[in-house]
């Protein structure tokens, strides 16, 4: 018999169709103004953001870094004035800080401001490219300044309605100039549109196979529910891990986790910590491992094999999402030319959830 994560029989839960309404206080809100479509003047009033700036200044302090040293279950020093800040770090830094009054129902900062006001209701973070000036490294201590700069707004039709792609090119430097250069890539998409029954744990979004649909692996996790989204299988294909990895490293994604990395980047979207919201309102299993962390976590397993190496490169891509209901694995493969190294995650049923590539320096 199937069980919740509380000990509950699942089949001893009524499953019962929900109104958008019941969802929750703002599901109508969220769900019946979702956007599929863009028309042509919308997309070309979104278009009219290319080549927008924004310039942001900050110190680069202590205390997030010892703060995510811990998260990270790191021993590390104590940090100090001159301490090199580790790769993807800067992510702690140049935090966009909304007043509560300016936050949407999902816990984002309402649409508009640097970036375009894309009318499409998921966001996320699809990957990026980083390059780090050797000569030049971030320290703790530093006072920063990050040009950001809107590269291009492109338009694209899914199989599950329109998909936005927006690219945002940074430029971070410190008293003696560039420091890194990063392009970080935005996705905006249509919802789903899935349909929702109620019980203790929902089936995972679009794409993924029931049961015995791809590389199942034995897993500690609880055994998802039986809820069902009706669009399933809408979005593509999920793809295999690759096998035969050099490092490998497990990962349990808790509410703690979670809730720590969200708090350290003042990260307020509500799918990281929020269990009812993320799953009764956006119809997923569980809560959503953050994308920034994940490929944190990519190069802290990097770290820790070759500790005396530095990046001058990094690029990743999310494949697909991580959800808490399960343990995932990092993997590393250095190159033969000692000179790069593939990095990927794996879920617990075996499929890919983002690749990656780190250039050594």
């Amino acid at each position: 018999m199937k069980t919740s994560s509380s000990g509950r029989a699942l089949s001893s839960l009524p499953a019962r169709r929900l109104t958008n309404a019941q969802l929750h206080p703002h599901a109508a809100r969220i769900l019946n103004t979702n956007t599929r479509t863009l028309d042509a003047a919308t997309l070309t009033h979104l278009q009219s953001w290319i080549g927008k700036t924004e310039t942001l200044t900050d110190q680069i302090t202590a205390s997030p870094v010892r703060a995510l040293s811990a998260t990270l279950d790191r021993d590390d020093r104590a940090p100090v004035a001159g301490t090199p800040l580790p790769p993807l770090w800067h992510w702690l830094f140049f935090l966009p800080q909304p007043r509560q009054s300016e936050l949407g129902p999902d816990g984002h900062a309402k649409r508009g401001g640097f970036l375009p006001p894309v009318p499409l209701p998921r966001r996320m973070w699809a990957g990026g490219r980083l390059r780090w000036h050797p000569d030049n490294p971030l320290v703790v201590g530093d006072v920063v300044k990050r040009v950001s700069r809107i590269e291009s707004v492109t338009h694209k039709a899914g199989r599950t309605g329109d998909l936005l792609f927006v690219l945002v090119k940074h430029e971070v430097h410190n008293a003696k100039g560039l420091a890194l250069s990063e392009e970080h890539d935005i996705v905006y998409r249509a919802d789903a549109a899935p349909t929702l029954v109620a019980s203790r744990t929902v089936l995972p979004p679009e794409g993924t196979n029931f049961p015995g649909g791809g590389p199942s692996k034995n897993c500690m996790a609880p055994t998802l529910g039986t809820g069902h989204l009706s669009a399933l299988n809408a979005g593509p294909a999920p793809v295999a891990a690759e096998q035969g990895a050099a490092w490998t490293a497990q990962v349990v994604p808790d509410d703690v986790l979670l809730f720590r990395y969200s708090a350290l980047t003042f990260n307020g979207h509500r799918i990281h910590y929020d269990r009812r919201y993320v799953t009764e309102v956006e119809g997923y299993p569980g809560l959503i491992v953050h994308g920034p962390l994940i490929a944190t976590l990519l190069v802290d397993l990097l770290r820790k094999n070759l500790p005396d190496a530095s990046l001058s490169h990094f690029e990743f891509r999310a494949v697909r999402p991580v959800f808490d209901v399960a343990p995932f694995k990092l993997h590393g493969a250095p190159a033969p030319d000692g000179k790069t190294v593939r990095l990927w995650t794996e879920d617990h049923e075996g499929w890919l959830t983002m690749q990656a590539t780190a250039t050594l320096a």
